[in-house]
């Protein structure tokens, strides 16, 4: 089998040739025109960012995005669905203020904001699949009605896949708030009783009212336990951990399902780019950005989601660690950056069950643009 083509460009600059010029190409060689066609109502599909976070995708590099696709003759527009957990993004009117205040707007930008799922989180079509956990998907509608499809992707950790890329906020980020459910449904935290002081934050913010607190410590009911993991996220004490076994490789084949099942429904007609600049090492739903893990690289772009993220991990992993980051082993260039990161988690699973699914290939050949 051919392997498939990764389109890659660096950062680096003249005055002949800025990075708009750069990522202009970019887009031209990984087959833009072939996927986005006159007319189309076409999704940029984008993390707005976390208040707090600044590791997201500037605007200005969506911008550029945004103008290549209106030069086709299409429509496009910026979107994602609304969270699972309590937050700025948990229903439409939270999600579009957070998106306006960090900068996605017609004016910066240069495309309205839609959140696809709608104002509660509920605006869903159900995509059959003929899958191992699932045989239905409930996918945001305004990606489903989306006539075509840009999946951008800022590249960075993931305390439950590894890392997060084009897979991840396809399968994830355009499920709506019942298929992110259905997807975290086998992930229960635990809480260590020797690090909890009892003060009660992980309970006030538990959208399934899952955690009680004793005299001195929190307790998880884990058939409540929704797996939103925002627990995780807000306690002060690092008391909360993730019970580290198969639940995280069941999750990600439930993601890759999900990223599957929207593949094919719009074959043909999804380009995929990652962002590898400041690759921080977790999610950008938190309400902060650690430090990068390695230096700035460059911007991917492919039709195959499964090839991207490999390549993606593959050059993030031939860097050497930034020093004072987050990531305190696995720091020389060539050593698994996310394993250092997560030693828990198998991050290939998502890559191999996708590529079983047959989303695509592992195996790439990377063009410089």
């Amino acid at each position: 089998m051919t392997a498939s083509p990764v389109y890659f460009t660096d950062l680096r600059t003249t005055v002949a040739d800025n990075l708009c010029a750069k990522t202009g190409r970019l887009l031209e060689r990984a087959g833009l025109a072939d996927c986005v066609r006159p007319g189309d109502l076409t999704a940029l599909k984008l993390h707005f960012g976390e208040a707090g976070n600044t590791a997201f995708i500037r605007p200005i590099f969506i911008r550029w995005i945004v103008d290549a696709v209106a030069a086709l003759g299409a429509k496009p527009f910026l979107t994602d669905a609304n969270t699972l957990y309590r937050g700025d993004r948990s229903d439409a009117v939270s999600h579009l203020v957070r998106a306006l205040k960090h900068g996605f707007d017609c004016f910066g930008a240069g495309a309205p904001v839609i959140i696809a799922d709608g104002l509660r989180g509920t605006d869903a079509e159900t995509l059959a699949f003929d899958g191992a956990h699932f045989t239905e998907l409930s996918i945001a509608s305004a990606v489903m009605a989306a006539d075509s499809i840009v999946n951008v992707s800022h590249f960075k950790g993931h305390e439950l896949t590894g890392f997060g890329g084009a897979l991840k906020n396809l399968g994830m980020g355009c499920a709506s708030r019942e298929g992110k459910m259905r997807q975290h449904a086998t992930i229960s935290p635990r809480v260590e009783s020797g690090l909890c002081t009892g003060c009660g934050r992980c309970q006030a913010i538990c959208p399934a009212s899952a955690i009680r607190l004793t005299d001195t410590t929190a307790v998880i009911d884990a058939a409540a336990c929704i797996g939103c993991a925002e627990c995780i996220t807000v306690c002060p004490q690092d008391a909360v951990k993730i019970n580290w076994n198969d639940d995280t490789r069941l999750f990600q084949e439930k993601m890759i399902e999900y990223a599957a099942g929207l593949q094919r429904a719009k074959q043909g007609k999804i380009l995929h780019i990652n962002f590898l600049m400041q690759v921080s090492p977790s999610c950008d739903c938190y309400g902060h950005a650690d430090r990068a893990i390695v230096p700035d690289i460059g911007i991917l772009a492919s039709p195959d989601p499964v090839a991207l993220d490999q390549a993606s991990a593959d050059l993030v992993n031939a860097q050497t660690g930034c020093p004072g980051s987050a990531l305190a082993r696995n720091t020389a260039a060539g050593e698994d950056k996310f394993a250092g990161l997560y030693p828990e988690v198998d991050w290939g699973r998502q890559l191999e069950y996708a590529r079983d699914l047959g989303v695509g290939q592992r195996e790439y050949s990377l063009v410089r643009v």
